[in-house]
């Protein structure tokens, strides 16, 4: 003990705090988390208990009557005087008068067994031709719900069925074979369907687990009890399947308390749903005050924690006061102006960080004194193989010899796009020319053309409308390009149908005449706010080339600044950029 008494004294006040907030965490959280889990699982151990003996009691009580209701279906499936009147319908040659005959007297033997039965709604005899005979309750049955019950019944082969309707009625269904004293022969004599009161049955045998708790009895698929559950069903349909018997569960915003009771007869599933507000009080007390506990014994360890740091923290707030005073300082007084006198003897890391930091800054000074002139030798050598590493030379003959292989091995379209590419690459570089003939600007607007034609093929719908007569005229270099390729980007890519994009050239009507050059596209166009915002130049576009901004500057500083671009746009319809230049005729030339 007086060994690691002896390390943690030693140890860094880093490690000290470290040690110290993790012990008390791991205290606290251990107390409140054995706490807790006591409580919780001995209250809830206590609560299924209480609850599935609640289950199963109300369980054993309705499936020990829905048996004596199967002897009940029995019962009327061996009574002679059904036996007997079946087989007369059987019988050939038998009239439609003796049939009607025989029909009324079954159905006066149904009245009779079901007026005696407490938990009998109707009882419903079906012969084989179908005709439905019943006694009880006068409520009718669908046709296809008789066709269900009674394939249900053939496919029993005899036996009792329990089925739940869609209204969640509840039926007994077995076939009617013909009997005589202890042997059953094959002949199928009809089906019986018994209709009970489930209602009754119920409220003899459920037991309620509390004033606030639901219970919810189904058979898998659909719900038997009750009518009209105050859950959602879908909600119910979840809690089945819960790996857990018992447990904690969140429904409509609200928490209850569930328990699940699976019965070994009918195989039904029993659902006790209780709130978790009303069982739940005395723990919910135990918690918040372990809670409170536990809060408690976190508020001491943070305290005790801020007081190691601000040990920590005000010598380094200390340290970053003097390294501002040295960021406006200059260089030949760095060691004068870092720290002062720092004890030799150091024994925190923060000591040690100060003197660490002083023998920096006398590093540092002769490291400046030393390189500095040798870095910018280096840095000027750098910057010169950068600019020689970049030749147009070797790119235009790698171009070529592109272009060459791709014509011997006729692949003609490669050929058009090296040749293209080649085009605009000697046309984009800077020939210190910053003007250059309509008729040079279209030749760059066609390579670039034959490119994407051939990526977009028929969807591209290019065409140009420029007078022979204006090809001479001057234009700034790279003005149309930028503007082709902005339609093709908005307008062209992101539709699948073709787009139809137009270069015209004409005199232009306004004041101040000279050429209008419209750019064209048929796109999606762009709302008036949008374009508000464009003219202003509020708006970051996805572009990384030349924007509308420098092309209507350049034009600008070149022609003046009544000269340059408009833009005219429509949702749905499309988007026209105007150019509008003084018509200057001339060679390629340097304006």
């Amino acid at each position: 003990m007086g060994k690691i008494r002896g390390i943690f004294k030693e140890a860094g006040i880093y490690h000290k705090m470290l040690v110290l907030i993790t012990l008390l965490m791991i205290v606290s959280f251990s107390l409140y988390w054995i706490a807790l889990k006591y409580v919780t699982d001995l209250y809830d151990r206590q609560m299924y208990e209480r609850t599935s003996q609640v289950l199963n009691s109300s369980a054993l009580g309705i499936e020990n009557q829905l048996r004596g209701q199967e002897e009940l279906s029995f019962r009327v499936f061996s009574d002679e005087q059904l036996q007997q009147s079946l087989a007369s319908l059987k019988v050939d040659g038998a009239t439609s008068y003796q049939k009607a005959i025989q029909r009324k007297k079954i159905m006066d033997r149904l009245t009779l067994i079901a007026g005696s039965e407490k938990f009998v709604y109707s009882i419903m005899v079906i012969d084989p031709e179908r005709h439905a005979m019943l006694g009880g309750n006068r409520a009718g049955m669908a046709q296809d719900l008789q066709a269900e019950l009674i394939a249900i019944a053939e496919s029993a082969d005899g036996a009792n069925v329990w089925y739940v309707g869609s209204d969640r009625s509840l039926y007994a269904v077995r076939q009617i074979r013909s009997y005589s004293g202890t042997t059953f022969p094959r002949d199928n004599l009809g089906t019986l369907i018994i209709r009970f009161r489930k209602e009754r049955i119920m409220e003899d045998y459920v037991q309620s687990g509390g004033d606030d708790s639901h219970l919810i009895i189904t058979d898998g698929s659909k719900i038997i009890y009750p009518d009209t559950p105050l859950i959602p069903e879908e909600e119910i349909a979840d809690e089945l399947v819960r790996s857990e018997s018992y447990g904690l569960t969140t429904v409509g915003g609200n928490k209850y308390f569930f328990t699940r009771v699976k019965s070994s007869g009918l195989g039904w599933t029993y659902l006790n749903m209780t709130p978790f507000d009303s069982m739940f009080r005395t723990i919910s007390f135990v918690k918040d005050l372990v809670t409170m506990i536990f809060v408690l014994i976190l508020l001491i360890g943070i305290g005790l924690g801020v007081k190691l740091s601000r040990s920590i923290t005000r010598p380094i707030e200390q340290l970053i006061k003097k390294m501002r005073k040295i960021e406006k300082g200059d260089l030949d007084n760095l060691e004068e102006q870092s720290l002062g006198e720092v004890p030799r003897t150091s024994q925190t890391e923060v000591e040690h960080l100060q003197r660490t930091f002083k023998m920096m800054i006398q590093r540092i000074r002769e490291l400046i004194n030393q390189n500095y002139a040798k870095q910018l030798v280096i840095r000027e050598s750098e910057l010169r193989a950068l600019q020689a590493q970049i030749n147009p030379h070797f790119l235009y003959n790698t171009l070529d010899s592109i272009n060459w292989l791709a014509k011997v091995n006729r692949q003609t379209q490669i050929s058009q796009m090296v040749e293209s590419l080649g085009f605009l690459l000697r046309s984009s570089l800077s020939d210190g020319t910053s003007l250059i003939t309509l008729q040079s600007e279209l030749d760059i607007v066609r390579s670039y053309v034959t490119i994407q034609r051939i990526r977009f093929e028929e969807r591209l719908d290019f065409r140009l409308e420029v007078p022979d007569e204006y090809l001479d005229a001057l234009i700034p270099k790279m003005t149309l390009q930028p503007l082709l390729e902005n339609a093709i980007h908005y307008a062209l890519e992101p539709r699948i149908e073709p787009c139809r994009i137009r270069i015209i050239v004409e005199e232009s009507a306004e004041r101040g005449g000279g050429l209008d050059i419209r750019v064209e596209d048929d796109g999606p166009g762009m709302t008036p706010e949008f374009l508000t915002e464009l003219r202003g130049g509020r708006v970051q576009t996805r572009g990384k080339g030349i924007g509308l901004s420098n092309i209507e500057e350049r034009i600008k500083l070149t022609f003046g600044p009544e000269w340059g671009i408009r833009i005219d746009s429509e949702p749905n319809v499309g988007t026209t950029i105007h150019i509008r230049i003084p018509y200057r005729q001339g060679e390629d030339e340097d304006v």
